[in-house]
Order: C-alpha cells, then structure tokens, then sequence
C-alpha cells in the first residue's frame, strides 16, 4: 500500500513521499519492522518523536506526526493535524474488513455488561457475534483475554478484522473516554451507539466531568453512522445533554429505562422484583407490555440488560425475540459475580472501583444480607486520588463491615492508598494482604450475612511498584474456601 492511500485524504504529499511504499504501521519504534509507517505520538508520560531516529533505524519507510523533527531524515516525514485520528483511519485502511454490524457502548458503568449482553443476545438469535473490552476479545469462534477497554487503533482494526474474517457478522465492543479522546476509535463503522450512565471517574486524565462527558459524546456526534440508533438510558443526570447531541447529529433515538419511551421505539422499565439471584421485570416497547425473568442480580444491571435489548433491536433485531433473550443472559466475569458461600453466605466479586459503582454494587446486595452486608475494597495508585475518600464513605455508610485493602497501589506507597480511605471510614479494618482480606473476611462470614470482593473483578494481576504480579480475586476465594472446607 502507498502512503497516498494511507494518508492523502489528512495530509499534501509531494510525489517521492505519495509514492512510499508502506507494508505496516506502528506507534512502538521496537516493534518497527521493514516497511512500515511510523507514527511519532506525543503521549501524557513520553514523547513519539524522541524514537523517531530509532524507528528509521529499524526500517520504517515514512515517519508521520504532528511536527517535523528539526534534522533532515533519510526517509518522508508527513506532517499531520491531528496524528490520533490519522492513525486510526489508516489502521482501518491496512485492515479493511468489519462486521455488518458493529455496536458501540460508553458511559462510566456497565460497558463491559453491556458489551457482552449484546454479544449474547445477537447469538441466541443466530449470530455469529463478538465483543471487545475489559476482558478482551470473545467470540464464538476464538477467546483473547485482554486488559484494556479500548485497545489502540493498530491493535482493534486488527482484531476486527481479524474476527471478520473468522465470519462475525455481529460486534459489540466498549468505548472508553479515553479511546474516544484520542481518536482510537475512527475509522470503525459503527452502526449503533449506547450510553449507560456518568460518575466520578478518569479525573486523574480529565481536567473535569464536563471534559468527561464531552468525550463520551463524540461517540453521537462524530462516529455512529448517519441515522444509526443511539440507545440511551434516560434516568440520570446527564441523560438529557447526551440526547441532546443524538437529536442534534440527526440518529434514530432510542431511549431506555423508568423514562425510556415504551410507547415509542425506547424501552421503559415498567416495575421490578427480586426474585432470589434474579429479577422479575415487566417492560414496554413499542406500546406493548412484556413479562421477562432476568437472571441477574442489581438494578444497575436492569439498566445494561435494556440498553443492550435496545443496541440488538435498534439494529434489526426482533423485540420479542430479544426479550425472550434477556432471561437466558450470563453476567459478564467479575461483576457481581456469585462465586461461592461459606457457612450459608453469599460471596461475590466485583469490579467496582470508582465511588458510584461501589455504591451501586452494594445497594443491589442489600437485600442478600439478613445480617452483615461485608466488603473487602481498597483504591490504585497513580489514579484519581479524590475518589478515595468517597469510596471510604460510601463503604462506611451502605457496608455493615469494612475491610481496606490493597488494589493496584503502582508507583504508589499502599500504606498511604489505604490510610486516605481509612480517613473517611470509621470502624473499617485495614488489612494489607489481599489475600489475607480476603481470608479473613470469609471466615469470619455467618448465616445471613454476604459478602462483596471488590475493585479487581476478572483481573489476575496485581500491578506493584512497575511490576505485575500474579492475582485473582476468584482464585483467592477458592482457596480460601477449600482452607475452610478443610
């Protein structure tokens, strides 16, 4: 492929550079091979154009970029306006190949449910389906763990082409702020757009919640295709601003929730019940009433279950079909997973690690604790500082035993993590050792009492100081439970 063909549409190119013949593209001078293009990001922690000697070295044919380094190179540098988004337009040139339907999901909560509710509900109905996030790539063809929400524009045109290829028809993936702030997402055709909620989180990255948000939004206003379907939960907040921008860019509005538009094409949750680990719903769409049984536990997953409902019907699926659906779902790995009991208590994991989650999380156990309601959580480090103290007092306020432990302290002192959320919770126990938390907390359970693992989820690392070490809550439970058992 040419440069022209890559970057001719972002950029005036003399005739030597159009005629640069580029095999790859690559945003890692290490792993520059012979051929490829190279593009020089500046980044929050280093600068691409310091590489930029090294990947010429390597053999990249062309460098791309913002500016021109001030040393003549032996090969075209192509100056660029805005290099994110160039990158990730011509990632979809190397790898052309997409599903016919591709569904994109934002908001702070619930992406990675919603993802795989959608994945789910397409292949009951006989899709070949996929989705991408958190947990990585699964479909029904191959698994690929992962442990980004958003993975680079290289590496997501490439998977998506890749399962293409495999013969999904049918892709739901997660878009983060920070994806969508930086352009990784161009160049997908995304035929559907979702949005669950907005809270507190990434104010490490952004300045605000304004900031935030307005990342979010660029999923309605710059990348669901004309009239595509934008499926938004219509009970927060910030709902209104994000219909707003799906009214202002023109796409069918589908509206989820105690106030979707049940008459319309939205969906509204009409009433709830708990019904042991699930909930009976009944729901309107389109003027009729449905009854559905949901096998999952939490409000909150009331409102991803509907979102998804509304991502497969807003793309040409049945209603009555996806709500037939609904009450076959499978919680996705690591929220509000049931993962075990001791002495008659429920034990459960899950990825709540911002303030709103963690309170979501607990409200919806609630109900499952006669007695103690218990939660084992701590905070990263090189992150939002500011949400420590409120998960401390969220924790302190809605738990009926707290114990503070360590997350993924990084760089970070894990005394220091914990003692910022100790502040702010009075009666909580600080225990270091996950593991031992985790020990601890267990065995110590009672008949009526349950228990949430929160803030790691599906992970099976622990990131201390720069190196990652082998952990998984669920694991951690196992054996804690076969200690008791024995």
């Amino acid at each position: 492929m040419k440069l022209h063909d890559l970057l001719g549409d972002q950029a005036s190119l003399d005739a030597r550079a159009a005629a640069v013949e580029v095999s790859g593209l690559a945003v890692d001078s290490r792993a520059v091979r012979p051929g490829d293009l190279f593009f020089a990001l500046s980044g929050t922690k280093t600068d691409g154009a310091r590489f930029i000697a090294a990947a010429v070295a390597a053999g990249a044919s062309a460098v791309a970029g913002h500016v021109a380094p001030a040393e003549e190179l032996p090969v075209p540098f192509v100056a660029l306006p805005n290099p994110r988004r160039a990158l990730a337009l011509a990632a979809a040139r190397v790898f052309p190949r997409q599903p016919a339907v591709i569904a994109a999901v934002t908001g702070t909560s619930g992406k990675t449910s919603v993802a795989a509710f959608t994945r789910q509900i397409w292949q009951s109905l006989g899709h070949s389906s996929a989705s991408i996030g958190t947990v990585g790539l699964v479909s029904d063809k191959r698994t690929v763990y992962g442990s980004l929400t958003t993975p680079d524009p290289i590496a997501l045109h490439r998977q998506i082409d890749e399962i293409t290829q495999d013969g999904v028809t049918h892709l739901a993936f997660e878009a983060s702020s920070h994806g969508l702030d930086q352009f990784r997402l161009d160049g997908v055709k995304v035929s559907a757009g979702g949005f669950t909620n907005l809270s507190r989180d990434h104010l490490d990255y952004h300045p605000d919640l304004a900031h935030y948000l307005n990342a979010k939004l660029r999923l309605f206003r710059d990348l669901v295709q004309p009239g595509g379907p934008a499926v938004i939960s219509a009970d927060h907040e910030c709902s209104p601003e994000v219909i707003a921008a799906a009214e202002a860019r023109g796409l069918r509005l589908m509206t989820v929730g105690t106030g979707g538009d049940g008459a319309g094409q939205g969906i509204r949750l009409v009433a709830a019940a708990i019904d042991g680990f699930a909930q009976q719903l009944e729901i309107q769409h389109g003027g009729r009433i449905y009854f559905l049984r949901l096998p999952l536990v939490g409000a909150f997953q009331i409102e991803n279950a509907l979102v998804a409902a509304g991502l497969a019907i807003g793309t040409g699926s049945d209603p009555q079909a996806v709500f037939e659906a609904l009450e076959k779902l499978e919680g996705a790995k690591g929220r509000l997973e049931l993962v075990g009991e001791h002495n008659g208590a429920p034990i459960f994991i899950d990825y709540a690690h911002k303030p709103d989650a963690l309170a979501k999380a607990l409200h919806a156990l609630r109900p499952y604790a006669k007695r103690k309601l218990v939660v084992v959580f701590g905070a990263g480090g090189d992150r939002d500082t500011g949400k420590r103290p409120l998960m401390g007092e969220i924790a302190a306020a809605e738990a009926d035993g707290v114990i503070v432990t360590d997350d993924n302290p990084r760089s970070e002192d894990p005394a220091a993590i914990r003692a910022a959320i100790l502040a702010a919770a009075p009666g909580a126990r600080e225990i270091g050792d996950r593991a031992e938390a985790i020990r601890v907390a267990i065995s110590e359970l009672q008949p009526g009492d349950a228990l949430v693992i929160a803030g790691k989820g599906h992970e099976t690392g622990q990131i201390i100081g720069s190196t990652v070490l082998h952990f998984s809550d669920h694991e951690a439970v196992a054996e804690a439970l076969a200690a008791r058992a024995s």
